[in-house]
């Protein structure tokens, strides 16, 4: 089975912590695919905390993964 992923041209934010393995992972996946992307760790920097609550809602739960219109709370790795 082939698996196609469609990313949008601009890159794509992840919001999470070092210590997450989830965020690792979603890292890891995004380099792996060689998907330009931003790493912002909202444990350093209250304003992104903040901007990271804007994409999510409220909700406190990393990674948030943005992906142009997409923002996506939480990784799975699929």
């Amino acid at each position: 089975m082939i698996r196609l992923q469609c990313y949008s041209l601009s890159m794509v934010l992840i919001f999470g912590k070092d210590t997450c393995p989830y965020t690792v992972a979603a890292r890891d996946h995004y380099r792996d695919e060689g998907v330009p992307f931003e790493y912002v760790n909202v444990k350093k920097n209250a304003a992104d905390l903040a901007r990271m609550l804007e994409y999510s809602r409220g909700r406190r739960e990393v990674p948030v993964i943005v992906d142009g219109e997409t923002v996506t709370i939480g990784f799975g790795g699929t």
